[in-house]
């Protein structure tokens, strides 16, 4: 199964051309070692109202599967990824921000400081990442396996559930 990817990095920094993004690209490697296509990026500023506003977009174009953002899920007032992102939701996924958090745990005890969430909007998943790009492919790592099933779910294709049933 081919995903449509879209990332979308939030970091003020990086939108005023300050910074350089280096965690969207670093995504972008991932996505397409995975053989699926990434079908938009963006940069934009930690600005609740258009992050909301990008997200309820993107998700509703039905050109996207799996949303990625990168960036904004940390302490800082400005961080503001994880409400957004619930602002535009229409349902919750919350194993898979459970799942990247325990395993960041492995890593480093600064994953308990995430505030990263997933979701659902229209047949789209949103999935927030870390800004560190070392970070955010190892979470994005975690979640690989699942992302084609999670779509097949979402896109209410009658095979999905096949494998759900009980272990002969």
């Amino acid at each position: 199964m081919t995903l449509r990817i879209a990332i979308l990095t939030v970091s003020d920094r990086s939108a005023r051309g300050e910074r350089p993004d280096a965690s969207g690209p670093a995504l972008a490697d991932v996505v397409t070692q995975q053989g699926w296509t990434v079908v938009k990026r963006e940069i934009i500023a930690d600005d609740f109202d258009l992050l909301r506003e990008r997200l309820s977009e993107w998700a509703d174009s039905g050109e996207v599967d799996v949303l990625l953002t990168t960036g904004g899920t940390g302490f800082a007032p400005r961080d503001v990824t994880p409400e957004a992102t619930l602002a535009a939701a229409d349902r919750l996924a919350p194993g898979l921000a459970e799942a990247m958090r325990a395993a960041s745990l492995q890593v480093t005890p600064h994953a308990m400081l995430s505030r990263a969430t997933a979701a659902i909007r229209r047949r789209t998943l949103i999935v927030n990442l870390p800004g560190s790009p070392k970070a955010a492919v190892e979470n994005l790592q975690v979640i690989l396996p699942v992302l084609p099933h999670a779509v097949e779910l979402m896109s209410d294709d009658p095979h999905a559930e096949a494998g759900h049933g009980k272990a002969a």
